[in-house]
């Protein structure tokens, strides 16, 4: 996979603790601009008083708690949480072009809580909403394992094709779940394909307080898992066959990571719905501000790129514009289909 690409220039005389600091300052100023902009302006010295507990004006109180500060928290940790499954994907895959959009990962997670959503129309009531937390829970889960399902399939086929096969396959069983989503909705009632319709517009402004109590504890898990993987990982990119040299149990290894991905991209899925190409762009980008192999050192980047890039998009989209509302993958495809063409196109080093 000859994805190491040349740092770049601007970032070069800086030593790798200071990129990282730069990093986490971008997060920051982009958090604080997502809490601060909107329809009704906020100042920051009154939203930081208000998150230290300080009384604020009710107004701005109730935009903070209720509407801002849980998309900037989902913006947030989704990012994050795709920024490293986009660059644990292209460690396992060894193709820098893999993603859990292009891969078709979320569409099949997407059919997972199709399938449920379906089984609760037939049972005859509303099964997610009147379960309350365990309808978030068995949302989360059946998106889980729409993405595992997926997952291993490409697993199983990514040894007896080359990759751009694999790719192909990928689209193409997505665009089947995208099918059989259609289909199975003709078994719903109204209410509920509309609200599944709803969620097929990737945002990080649908998901509830319940959700989001269980999505950044889920998406925490999962990054803690992948730290244990670190070394493993950097032994598969020297091949399974050197891993196995070394004692690592290489199917096994595999496996977890492959499950950690479909974790991380199902629950997202779950409460976002399908997010586009982020992973891909925060892993991409993160192999040129951090030119090494290490995913120690990668996957922190990944981590705070895809964190930052959520931020921003979400941002960008609720900007008070004042005849268009954009899409919040449409944001992320005007910006990041360029940043990843440019890392793409630029001159690679010998891996």
């Amino acid at each position: 996979m000859t994805t190491n690409l040349e740092p770049y220039p601007s970032f070069t005389h800086l030593p790798a603790w200071c990129r990282y600091v730069l990093l986490a300052v971008l997060t920051l100023t982009l958090l604080i601009a997502e809490l601060t902009i909107g329809a009704v302006e906020i100042p920051v010295t009154a939203i930081l008083g208000a998150l230290a507990g300080s009384p604020i004006e009710s107004v701005w109180h109730n935009i903070l708690f209720e509407f801002r500060l849980p998309r900037a928290l989902n913006a947030l940790v989704s990012g994050a949480a795709l920024g490293a499954a986009g660059l644990l994907l292209q460690t396992l895959f060894r193709n820098p072009l893999a993603d859990p959009y292009v891969l078709g990962i979320v569409h099949s997670a997407r059919l997972g809580a199709a399938v449920l959503v379906t089984f609760s129309g037939v049972a005859g009531h509303t099964l997610l909403s009147n379960l309350g937390l365990a309808g978030d829970v068995g949302l989360a889960l059946a998106s889980v394992a729409g993405s595992t399902l997926l997952l291993s399939l490409l697993a199983f086929i990514s040894g007896r094709v080359n990759t751009i096969t694999l790719l192909i396959s990928g689209l193409m069983v997505g665009y089947m779940a995208v099918g059989l989503i259609s289909v199975l909705l003709h078994f719903v009632d109204e209410n509920q394909a509309r609200a599944f319709k709803a969620w097929d517009d990737a945002s990080f402004a649908g998901a509830t307080a319940a959700q989001l109590r269980l999505l950044i504890p889920g998406v925490l898990l999962g990054l803690a898992a992948l730290w244990m993987l670190f070394k493993p990982l950097n032994a598969l990119l020297l091949g399974d066959r050197y891993a196995a040299s070394m004692g690592m149990p290489v199917k096994r290894i595999r496996r977890i990571a492959l499950f950690i991905a479909a974790w991380l991209c199902g629950l997202v899925t779950a409460y976002c719905g399908p997010v586009a190409f982020l992973g891909l762009v925060a892993a991409q980008v993160a192999r040129g501000i951090i030119p090494s192999a290490d995913h120690r050192l990668l996957m922190p980047a990944a981590v705070l790129l895809g964190a930052s890039l959520g931020l921003a998009a979400d941002l960008v989209t609720h900007l008070p514009w004042s005849r268009h509302v954009l899409h919040l993958n449409a944001v992320i495809g005007l910006v990041g289909a360029p940043i990843a063409l440019y890392v793409l196109l630029r001159p690679h080093t010998k891996p």
